[in-house]
């Protein structure tokens, strides 16, 4: 059933277990920040933003935090918010762009199948840290025969008799022996020919894979009230983390000329196009836009809670949370090129190449290594737990809001277990002597051109196909709002341009370069280049995703009779279940009303 005009009629909604909803604000705020705040900030911006002209990168950056970050933000949380439904349900707004929210749960469910690997070889790193001397080391018993003293690995000032260096010595040239530690007693790589050939499942990752999930389930088990607990710790002792490393970095000779190295200003890269690609992909990364978490979160907030306030605080919160975590990065590679005599680019990687080998080595280099590699493994274990909670939370509220017969107690808890014990199976493929090439391989594409033109469609369709009334969504805004106080008007004002002409251009230039970036630079793991088949079968992941938009619009159209053009203005037209105006009391329950919307003829 749809609206017979403007002025939708109350409709008594079926009997259902009542929907939660945040105990206070500041939980949904911590849970939100805990979700964005991932390790994308610690092992992704500092490397980006080195790359890409140091202190110079920052402009694009926070240009795109402006121009894509901010209004993509306050759409998906407004969406939920206002629907009170999951990334699928809410499309009851819009029943022609219901795909979006498939696709949504297709790219968390790839995500969530990776994510949780990382926190398992956090999980194996934390435990290795309590061993003295840390198994990566030079000093280790198992890498004496890797390591020599040379003069490149001594302080200046250091005789031959001194500490060890980190040199590893081999027929292919030199490495660290935490990279030989990352490479045969983590992954096994070495014993799988590629992509084709994964070998033997690595049985201590296993186990602590099966700890990652176990650890996602219990702490997601009651919803809201009990994530909402968790993300206290969860949320807020990254920040206390990475602010005794930064502490602890200052006092290390050399910490200079790394943090110089990360903030020094290349300003000819702002003429590169890849520099403001890269900063709209962080952007759009680091914030988890188009994953369904934020909607999802958002759906359970109280329907007049102030939503532009939350995306302000959040966006730009993990915004600063990324260069603060630089300044950690950066000042103790410094110091380990000091010890080594070579220059900082040299020691600097991206991605798992960072938490897992570079930053590791850095630590065994310092008084008390045990204690700070424990500190800093304990942090990646909470930076991915929080953004974990959010990726399933995501998935989970999807699936309920469709059927409301599984928000029970028991039939939640039996869908929660299958799903974590799915995502363990298959992830098993992951923690195989040649995992890391399917890891690679899935992190590349799943979240590559597939997601951003979700958030493209999302963006152009609450913008122009969603309601009755130019700028209806801002409408719905302020009516959560209620009083709505002068600065968010003037805000709203700005974002709903973004969302009609800026946002969209943005986000089709990131498309363009990342389908010229795909085109023109194959994919690669070290010296490892994947086969076409496995290309292929990356870019299958991306079409996936992106498909479900037309196959669902062609569902809706089928619905409906009448013409090609009627179709079309019927599918887009909210069902009558769709709550276009809602108050919630203190308890929380949810109250249908009827109201009206007064037009003038300016509007």
């Amino acid at each position: 059933q749809r609206w017979p005009g403007p002025s939708p009629q109350p409709e008594t909604p079926a009997p259902s277990a009542p929907r939660e909803t945040w105990a206070r604000k500041h939980k949904f705020l911590l849970s939100c920040l805990g979700y964005c705040v991932g390790l994308g900030n610690v092992w992704r911006f500092p490397y980006l933003c080195y790359r890409n002209g140091g202190g110079a990168f920052l402009i694009p950056y926070f240009i795109m935090l402006l121009g894509t970050g901010l209004p993509l933000f306050l759409m998906e949380l407004s969406l939920g918010q206002y629907g009170a439904a999951g990334p699928i349900s809410v499309w009851k707004c819009c029943p022609l762009l219901r795909g979006i929210g498939v696709s949504m749960l297709i790219v968390s469910s790839l995500v969530s199948l990776y994510y949780n690997v990382i926190i398992a070889w956090a999980f194996y790193y934390l435990g290795s840290s309590f061993q003295s001397p840390l198994p990566w080391s030079c000093h280790a018993p198992a890498n004496m025969g890797l390591c020599q003293v040379s003069a490149q690995g001594l302080a200046p000032g250091q005789d031959a008799g001194g500490d060890r260096g980190s040199v590893l010595q081999n027929a292919s040239g030199s490495s660290s022996a935490s990279e030989a530690f990352w490479n045969e007693r983590v992954l096994g790589v070495t014993h799988s020919p590629g992509l084709g050939a994964p070998g033997a499942v690595r049985w201590p990752l296993a186990l602590c894979l099966l700890a990652a999930w176990s650890l996602v389930f219990l702490c997601t088990l009651r919803g809201t009230r009990g994530s909402g607990k968790v993300v206290y710790l969860t949320a807020t002792f990254p920040y206390l983390l990475i602010l005794i490393l930064i502490i602890r970095g200052a006092t290390l000779d050399g910490s200079l000329d790394g943090v110089r190295f990360y903030l020094s200003p290349d300003w000819s890269r702002l003429q590169s196009a890849q520099v403001w690609s890269d900063a709209a992909s962080q952007v759009f990364y680091s914030l988890g836009i188009g994953f369904g978490g934020l909607l999802s979160m958002a759906s359970y907030n109280r329907f007049n809670n102030n939503v532009i306030r939350d995306t302000l605080v959040i966006a730009i919160g993990n915004c600063c949370t990324s260069v603060l975590a630089g300044f950690a990065i950066f000042s103790v590679l410094g110091h380990v090129a000091w010890r080594k005599r070579v220059p900082v680019g040299s020691v600097v990687d991206s991605g798992p190449g960072l938490a897992f080998v570079a930053y590791p080595e850095a630590l065994s280099l310092l008084p008390g290594s045990p204690l700070w590699s424990s500190l800093f493994f304990l942090m990646l274990l909470t930076l991915g737990v929080d953004t974990q909670f959010g990726n399933i939370e995501g998935i989970t509220t999807a699936i309920v809001d469709e059927f409301p017969a599984l928000r029970g107690w028991r039939t939640k808890t039996a869908l929660l277990g299958g799903l974590c014990t799915a995502f363990y199976l298959l992830g098993l493929l992951l923690v195989t002597q040649g995992g890391i090439f399917w890891f690679t391989l899935i992190d590349t594409y799943s979240t590559g051109f597939g997601l951003i033109i979700v958030a493209l469609f999302m963006c152009l369709g609450i913008a122009f196909c969603y309601g009755e009334w130019r700028g209806q969504f801002c409408r719905d805004i302020v009516d959560m709002i209620c009083l709505c106080p002068p600065w968010c008007s003037h805000v709203l004002g700005y974002f709903r341009v973004c969302w009609a002409f800026l946002t969209p251009c943005l986000l089709l230039f990131t498309l363009i370069y990342t389908f010229l970036d795909t085109h023109n630079v194959p994919l690669r793991y070290g010296t490892y280049e994947y086969p076409d088949w496995g290309t292929g079968l990356g870019i299958c992941m991306g079409v996936l995703t992106c498909l479900q938009i037309p196959v669902w619009a062609l569902v809706a159209l089928g619905r409906e009779s009448g013409t090609l053009s009627d179709r079309f203005q019927k599918a887009r037209q909210p069902l009558r279940s769709w709550r276009t105006a809602t108050a919630r009391d203190a308890a929380g329950d949810v109250i249908d009303v009827p109201f009206t919307i007064t037009l003038t003829s300016t509007d």
